[in-house]
């Protein structure tokens, strides 16, 4: 089954929702504009139920089929947040909140979830519930936590969940996506060292914090090449190096390291901490030195369910005729959290030749909103059929 009619016809209109984001982007829980014209539009289309604030700034919305019987509950997850990152697309819908854009796609996101939601509420061809979820602060502010920690899953019996990302160099409106662990655990360290600050031309009256830093950049990189084992994945990377001194002359006393680790399973997480914790304070004390970590975790890795996941790939078969295996992905993803409350999967779909997501370049490509929009409404009608 190819994309729905109906959402060729809807095509215009949700581009422009589309471009309208895409012009007032919003940063982490601040979406007040963006969550306000998602629960108008919900309410339009004749939801059966309207929740705002949930997450902070979060929406949801309730659609129930024609029938009730299976009682079942699906949820369709969109994130509505935008970056802090200065728009250089030139196109006539780029960002007019300086500072900040949609370059990672949010915005196509949270338009698509709106087309398979109108399209639902109008034809309810499904035997169950359907919530649609609006989510803020997918970038960094763990806005999926903040929504199952005010209840969401309990309070609507939510069974199973579903989310979608696009991905540029993927052919456009083509999916892909992978069982079992998909997004890394992303976590974050700060580690400041302290020694004894001097003159340039006097080292050894101090104890030098760029050199033991130095070393500590070059001895963090050993956790993944002599304490993992190879075959596994785990990324180290020091991201950071600040002294409180600029000038030439003078020997900073402190130095702050900032960087990330990012892992696929449970126990790698729990070791590069550990080692982290333990290389840093030992490393600098070699030197006369002091370091402290302060060691901060994010999401968690992103676990797709196994049922769910051939299910899911199904569908993009009967919407585009394929679906691929995805690579495994380093970089983090807040769905994670929806996914330990829940069954579920997370799919990916392409958005052609554009620029890659989190630059300035990038924009969403509206030729995949029929296919998305097609994927939602399949993933309910085929797993409640009426």
């Amino acid at each position: 089954m190819p994309v729905k009619n109906r959402f060729a016809q809807l095509l215009p209109e949700i581009t422009a929702w589309r471009r309208d984001f895409h012009e007032h982007p919003e940063i982490l829980y601040e979406v007040h504009r963006t969550a306000g014209i998602v629960a108008e539009k919900l309410r339009a289309f004749g939801c059966d139920e309207v929740v705002e604030g949930i997450g902070r700034t979060g929406v949801v919305g309730v659609i129930k089929g024609r029938k009730s019987g299976s009682g079942k509950v699906i949820g369709l997850r969109a994130d509505m947040d935008a970056l802090p990152i200065i728009e250089a697309t030139g196109v006539a819908h780029a960002s007019k909140t300086p500072g900040a854009m949609h370059a990672c796609g949010h915005d196509g996101h949270t338009a698509m979830l709106l087309g398979a939601a109108q399209y639902l509420a109008e034809t309810r061809n499904f035997d169950g519930t359907v919530v649609v979820i609006f989510q803020p602060a997918e970038e960094g502010g763990a806005g999926g936590r903040e929504m199952c920690a005010d209840g969401m899953m309990d309070r609507w019996g939510i069974n199973e969940v579903y989310g979608m990302h696009n991905m540029p160099g993927l052919p456009a409106g083509q999916f892909a996506i992978r069982e079992g662990a998909f997004f890394a655990a992303t976590d974050q360290f700060t580690i400041h060292v302290e020694g004894l600050g001097g003159h340039a031309a006097k080292p050894h009256e101090t104890v030098d914090t760029t050199v033991v830093a130095a070393q500590l950049v070059t001895a963090l990189q050993t956790i993944a090449s002599r304490n993992h084992d190879p075959v596994k994945n785990l990324v180290v990377s020091v991201t950071s190096f600040r002294t409180e001194s600029e000038a030439f002359n003078v020997i900073p006393e402190r130095v702050a390291l900032k960087g990330t680790v990012r892992s696929m399973d449970a126990e790698t997480r729990a070791m590069a901490e550990k080692r982290i914790r333990e290389m840093a304070p030992a490393l600098a004390g070699a030197f006369g030195a002091k370091a402290e970590v302060i060691f901060n975790r994010g999401y968690p890795v992103m676990i797709n369910h196994a049922e769910q996941t051939a299910f899911a790939a199904r569908m993009a078969e009967k919407v585009s005729g394929g679906c691929q295996e995805a690579p495994l992905v380093m970089g983090g993803e807040d769905f994670a959290f929806m996914l330990e409350e829940r069954p579920g999967a997370y799919i990916l779909v392409g958005n052609g030749d554009t620029a890659m997501v989190h630059h300035p370049k990038y924009d969403f490509d509206d030729n995949v909103i029929p296919a998305g929009c097609s994927w939602w409404a399949e993933i309910v009608e085929q797993r409640m059929p009426a």
